[in-house]
């Protein structure tokens, strides 16, 4: 028997690199969060056009002021979710390249509500309004990190080698701009 690990099936030279965001995207997963996404968003725009309105009328002038803030911060924060739901299925469906949106995606600033910048009107605020703020934050958490974990795949810049220790050479070699 060689020393030559080609013969044994396991060559780990060949292995083929899956494209987890690609995969995610596809997935059933993506789909449900998808769905919940631009839910929420047709939810938030109907009860801002309607009860909200009415709701918004009987609020004392500062708590007025801050469900107009809070709307307004509400509104963009789904936009910004919407955004980045649409740019993942379009790459999936093949009307954007991974370039693209990786362009267009960091136009987007994911950023789930900081209790920091609630009004001092906050809980004046009518129930509804808190819990689509209080959903989209929730939806808003769960997408950064799939974000993370999405963008946290490996630079093209690397070679695509099966195995981890080539892969953390090549990265050396290509920091210290030499062969290793």
């Amino acid at each position: 028997m060689s020393g030559n690990s080609s013969d044994d099936g396991n060559n780990r030279e060949t292995a083929v690199t899956i494209d987890f965001a690609k995969k995610y995207a596809e997935s059933e997963q993506f789909k449900a969060v998808f769905r919940e996404g631009m839910a929420l968003v047709e939810a938030t725009a109907a009860y801002l056009d309607g009860d909200g309105r009415r709701e918004a009328r009987a609020l004392e002038q500062n708590a007025a002021l801050a469900y107009a803030s809070e709307s307004m911060r509400l509104t963009t924060r789904l936009m910004q979710l919407a955004s980045w739901l649409l740019i993942r299925r379009a790459v999936t469906e093949g009307e954007m390249t991974p370039f693209e949106a990786l362009e267009q995606n960091n136009r987007i600033a994911l950023k789930p509500f900081d209790e920091s910048e609630r009004s001092a009107h906050f809980e004046a605020l009518p129930t509804s309004l808190k819990d689509l703020i209080d959903t989209t934050n929730r939806l808003l958490v769960r997408v950064v990190k799939i974000d993370h974990m999405l963008s946290d795949e490996p630079n093209d810049d690397v070679p695509k080698i099966g195995n981890p220790l080539g892969v953390q050479m090549a990265r050396l070699s290509a920091a210290f701009d030499n062969d290793i």
